[in-house]
């Protein structure tokens, strides 16, 4: 039996999802480390958000397309 080698739309778009979700934890966790330590300036944790918020909108736009609104 011939395995697929190419990955559907959905595969592909999981495969993200957990790339991002990563990326996105990641940041949390360098977010709060810097703010413990105090070492970080405002500008650099400024940075940091931006970035972990879009990345929470690309995760959320990924979402909707695995997970489709179904009209009850």
């Amino acid at each position: 039996m011939n395995a697929p080698t190419e990955m559907d739309l959905l595969e592909v778009l999981r495969v993200q999802h957990q790339v991002l979700a990563r990326e996105h934890r990641d940041l949390d966790h360098a977010i709060h480390a810097l703010e413990a330590t105090g070492t970080a300036d405002t500008f650099t944790l400024r940075r940091l958000k931006k970035q972990k918020l879009a990345l929470k909108d690309r995760i959320a736009q990924i979402e909707d397309q695995i997970t489709p609104d179904i009209i009850a």
